[in-house]
């Protein structure tokens, strides 16, 4: 993906985001994770794009609201899209 100089990032997509973006993990580049996230959605379907807008985000494995919190080389961003079920 792009912005090269910025902290590589690991991406991993669970369910529907899987299903858009055709694939279950990515490597994006952001210092943010709105930087991040923009990376991956670039040239993303309508679809996929949606998915993530609709998705909770887990860094490093805790939940983050925050697009401006900071990230650096190696950490991991989980995209989990709403899950329905009873």
């Amino acid at each position: 993906m792009s912005a090269a100089g910025s902290p590589a990032i690991r991406v991993r997509l669970f369910a529907g985001a899987a299903a858009a973006f055709g694939a279950d993990d990515a490597t994006v580049h952001g210092a943010t994770v709105g930087a991040a996230i923009a990376d991956l959605l670039e040239g993303a379907s309508a679809e996929a794009r949606t998915v993530v807008g609709r998705s909770s985000l887990l860094v490093n494995a805790v939940a983050c609201t925050d697009p401006g919190r900071a990230l650096a080389d190696g950490d991991r961003i989980d995209v989990l899209p709403p899950f329905a079920g009873g």
